[in-house]
């Protein structure tokens, strides 16, 4: 635990232990259902598939040109042509015409290409001597007959798709995604229009959107004002699903609820995580269903869910953990951070004018200057954020560092 004098918490978990304890707790699901080829993109397998046929599934040519018996092209030179028939079908001393991924014909064990050989009347002269299976690509060439393509746990992509039809697979077994109810909480949200006082409801779609693009099938649910009964009974409704959210009520204020409801259906595991912004999450199990409890300021809210109800949905879902794509920049300005604390610092990418990135040059990243964790525009229109890990406090201006794209990552 880490002691943190501003937070309202008399001590906060480091986020790498607080996201441990959510995923020991939790274990994931075992639906699994057959999908056709079509409705199987970025499903991930439960089963191992294997080729049902080769790939080709006949020997074809590889070449445009000529069908031939190896045999009857040895000797053959500029200087010194070989001979040959041109016919429809393969006998000893005929040459079949074939085109690039044409059957080869019957007896027939290698393809001269055609700009080395010269039509004369009913007769083609060869000007190269060619092995058996030259300019053939042979059965199984590509693919094996019960050859393993992907294991249990590969999640399918499009190219991968092609690749099992072309093998004889129509459908796959694959686990099904797993379900999240979204619930917004707070009496002063509401969907449109505020007045003084009220605030549009963004974080609850903002999370379904990303529950979506991590591989979940998210339940969107109305704004829940702060009151126990209410909330108490909208997480009830979904302890169907693989996991519940929370956006909002989860830090220490009077109205701040979700916690204390949380703990008296089942158990808190975390209140408070060593993260900024966002100390106010916290994470809990209700009847066997993980409860992750968001706070409701905008960037802390994406911050932690990116931190925690990522991995989650990884975990329960059977989902491969992609990590974040990354790229190099050199830090515009100084960054500080407090220390024993997990800081995110949202920044803007461009290339610095000091030399191409061929030669070594990177680009620079600029802390956006609107820092706040309410400030919705300073992560939504950043290029990606720096992690100052607990042990540092701060960067210095000119460092090199790691800028995480955390934004379109599966």
């Amino acid at each position: 635990m880490t002691d943190v004098s501003d937070s309202g918490f008399k001590a906060v978990t480091r986020v790498a232990e607080a996201r441990q304890r959510l995923l020991d707790a939790v274990t994931p699901h075992d639906r699994t259902a057959r999908v056709p080829l079509e409705q199987a993109t970025d499903r991930v397998l439960a089963e191992r598939v294997a080729a049902r046929r080769n790939v080709p599934h006949y020997a074809r040519a590889a070449m445009d040109g000529y069908a031939v018996r190896a045999e009857d092209t040895f000797g053959a030179s500029d200087r010194s042509p070989t001979v040959l028939r041109e016919g429809e079908a393969m006998e000893p001393g005929t040459a079949v015409r074939v085109h690039t991924g044409s059957a080869l014909p019957d007896g027939a064990d290698a393809v001269v290409m055609v700009e080395y050989t010269d039509r004369i009347g009913g007769e083609l002269e060869v000007f190269d001597a060619v092995a058996e299976g030259e300019n053939v690509a042979p059965v199984g060439e590509d693919v094996d007959e019960g050859q393993t393509l992907y294991d249990p746990g590969h999640r399918l992509r499009p190219s991968d798709l092609g690749l099992l039809k072309s093998t004889g697979v129509t459908g796959v077994e694959t686990y099904d995604r797993p379900t999240v109810g979204v619930i917004p909480t707070g009496e002063e949200l509401v969907q449109a229009d505020p007045t003084p006082g009220e605030v549009i409801e963004t974080n609850g779609l903002t999370v379904s959107e990303y529950v979506r693009r991590w591989g979940g099938v998210p339940t969107y649910r109305d704004v829940v004002t702060d009151d126990e009964a209410a909330l108490r009974a909208a997480i009830q409704r979904d302890l169907t699903k693989d996991v519940v959210v929370t956006t909002g009520g989860s830090s220490v204020g009077e109205r701040d609820l979700v916690p204390d409801v949380v703990e008296e259906l089942g158990e808190v595991l975390v209140h408070g995580v060593a993260l900024k912004p966002g100390h106010p999450c916290a994470l809990g199990v209700v009847e066997d269903t993980p409860v992750v409890m968001l706070p409701g300021y905008p960037v802390a809210c994406i911050v932690n869910a990116v931190q925690f109800l990522r991995p989650l949905l990884k975990h329960v879902g059977h989902l491969p953990a992609v990590p974040h794509p990354t790229r190099q920049a050199r830090l515009a300005r100084k960054v500080r951070s407090e220390p024993g604390v997990r800081t995110f610092v949202r920044v803007s990418v461009e290339e610095s004018g000091d030399g191409a990135p061929e030669d070594g040059a990177h680009p620079e990243a600029t802390p956006t200057r609107a820092g706040g964790s309410g400030v919705l525009s300073s992560v939504a229109l950043a290029d990606g954020w720096v992690v100052v890990p607990e042990a540092r406090e701060g960067i210095p201006e000119g460092e090199t560092v790691p800028v995480e794209d955390w934004e379109y990552a599966p």
